[in-house]
């Protein structure tokens, strides 16, 4: 089992309150577990910035699948990358609209560089890459 240690941290009085506000929003439990998200948060950042860190993320595309070319773009790009790529999730949400949702694994620099990528293909309505971690080092 992992020791818990116990610390103080000294903040003005205001900024605690908007703390209190917005965890309660987020629906925490308690301070702890807020504090906990946050420094876990900050250390994913971290590990995202070393661009040779060994990540995870998602990327997030909306597009009219009737549009010329996109689709089979959209396709080659995935194969040139199929090393990354973990999984992708397809879905029709209307009679127009994709969505598509590709996890990726590799080094930050090149999960990045991919999910710019497919983001920028033309005709991707919605394209956003979410920043996760692989969970080492994290508890």
């Amino acid at each position: 089992m992992e020791r818990i240690i116990r610390f103080g941290v000294s903040l003005p009085a205001e900024l605690l309150k908007h703390f209190d506000r917005e965890s309660g929003r987020r629906r925490y439990a308690n301070r702890s577990e807020a504090i906990r998200d946050l420094m876990r948060d900050w250390l994913v950042r971290r590990a995202w910035s070393d661009s040779r860190s060994e990540v995870v993320g998602t990327v997030t595309l909306v597009y009219d699948h009737h549009r010329r070319e996109l689709v089979g773009e959209l396709t080659e790009i995935q194969h040139g990358a199929h090393r990354m790529i973990i999984s992708s999730q397809h879905i029709h949400l209307d009679d127009d609209n994709c969505l598509e949702v590709v996890i990726i694994r590799g080094r930050a620099g090149a999960v990045r560089q991919l999910g710019e990528r497919l983001r920028s293909v033309r005709g991707v309505k919605v394209g956003e890459l979410v920043m996760a971690s692989t969970g080492a080092g994290l508890h």
